[in-house]
């Protein structure tokens, strides 16, 4: 048995969207669990819920509700109407969606890689709903390198006949992030990424067309507004920035800027990562759960 429950939301353009719901565990206390703010994890371009069925229970285990999103043309969420609705601000408002949908009027939020884009620009859309705040591998400020990176294999419809095949798949387009991944460790992420379809292919959990962006160069490294968001986001919350110390995507330059302009941003590198961490390694998980003793 699964220790979440599925959940379906309908969005504001009305496309029916999944989340994982991770129950909080009973703690010894159970007026402080009840007092602990809600999660709400969101996943990275390609990724999706999956991603975080290892530490969304971990963190249950802490007391806390986790809800785990598949963001639209991913996993069992339907796809968009229309291209241009893969866009970080549909994405933030379909967040909204859910959180209104659950009941859920303030939440700390967990976000990786497009997850931390939608984060910021929620802090936009809809600041009063984020308590705090976890960009995992992600700022107002890219490297085009790493961008460069996924535009290369983002959206190229994937389809495979077995597993081993889809794990090598996993492996070649991610074994610069994640040198030291064992094959265990890829066929796991190969069982988040791929799914059977009604041919009895393997092929990717998500929609081809949320690439376009990035690949058309809409999706730019930097820009004024996500600097402002950036801001207003870690303006009077608690933030805490994870890098992979081999990101290609978040390097050195623009953990630092993120730095100068938020100097209470609290920070974590994780050793021998590149982009984007899983949050379960050691040093991750450590600065996690300190940060969420702040936030209650």
């Amino acid at each position: 048995m699964s220790d979440y429950k599925d959940v379906y939301f309908t969005s504001k353009d009305g496309l029916r969207l999944y989340a994982r719901d991770y129950a909080a565990h009973t703690v010894a206390n159970a007026a402080a669990a009840t007092a602990k703010l809600p999660i709400i994890c969101i996943h990275g371009l390609t990724r999706n819920s999956a991603d975080f069925n290892e530490l969304a229970p971990l963190l249950a285990q802490q007391g806390r509700r986790v809800i785990a999103v598949d963001v639209r043309g991913r996993g069992r969420s339907q796809h968009a109407h229309k291209t241009a609705h893969y866009h970080p601000w549909v994405y933030a408002n379909d967040v909204v969606s859910l959180a209104e949908q659950l009941g859920i009027r303030r939440a700390v939020f967990i976000g990786t890689s497009m997850g931390g884009l939608i984060t910021m620009t929620l802090a936009i859309r809809k600041s009063s709903l984020i308590a705090a705040a976890v960009l995992n591998d992600v700022g107002p400020m890219l490297s085009q390198k790493g961008l460069d990176r996924i535009a290369g294999y983002a959206g190229d419809g994937m389809h495979c006949t077995t597993w081993e095949q889809a794990r090598h798949y996993i492996q070649r387009i991610n074994q610069s992030a994640f040198p030291n991944n064992t094959d265990q460790e890829w066929d796991k992420w190969a069982h988040r990424a791929f799914a059977e379809n009604a041919q009895g292919e393997l092929e990717l959990q998500y929609d081809p067309l949320i690439a376009t962006p990035l690949k058309t160069g809409k999706l730019k490294a930097t820009s004024w507004l996500a600097r402002w968001a950036f801001k207003r986001l870690s303006k009077n919350r608690p933030c805490l920035l994870v890098r992979g110390a081999i990101s290609d995507l978040l390097e050195v330059e623009q953990a630092n800027y993120m730095k100068q302009v938020c100097p209470q941003l609290q920070y974590v590198e994780v050793p021998q990562v590149g982009h984007a961490p899983m949050l379960t390694e050691v040093e991750a998980l450590q600065a996690l759960q300190k940060f969420l003793q702040q936030v209650e």
